[in-house]
């Protein structure tokens, strides 16, 4: 099992069929240890090795300030760093979905390793059209 950072292929399609509106939709972000396998392939958000622990509920964090941008040619979307206070847990990864469009997943993160923090903070970087983690070019 293994945790593949990735933009989720199903999210891609899904783009192009106008599914997800990421100006209005409500956007989650839930963790993960390193027994889950997520990639490419994820289409919905699962419970299937989610982080258990004090401070985390099942689903994660709701993403907060989520803006879609353009630059030049590259659209992208940003978002505040999710955080977990009192955090009592350890995470590998996490999965980006949409929970207005039925949990569908849109992106998978790695961290590298297993994280633990108090309070858990998931440094997202710069957002811009070369660093942000959603973009299409």
């Amino acid at each position: 099992m293994a945790l593949a950072q990735t933009m989720c292929s199903s999210f891609k399609q899904e783009s192009w069929l106008a599914i997800h509106d990421l100006d209005t939709d409500v956007l989650k972000m839930a963790l993960y240890t390193s027994d889950a396998s997520l990639g490419a392939d994820t289409t919905v958000y699962t419970t299937s090795s989610e982080v258990v622990g004090t401070g985390y509920t099942a689903g994660g964090e709701i993403l907060a300030n989520v803006q879609v941008l353009l630059s030049g040619t590259t659209a992208y979307v940003t978002f505040d760093n999710p955080a977990w206070a009192g955090a009592g847990f350890t995470a590998r990864g996490a999965l980006i979905y949409n929970t207005s469009k039925a949990d569908r997943a849109i992106a998978v993160l790695d961290f590298g390793s297993d994280k633990t923090a108090n309070p858990f903070i998931v440094q997202l970087p710069a957002p811009s059209a070369t660093t942000a983690l959603l973009r299409f070019s």
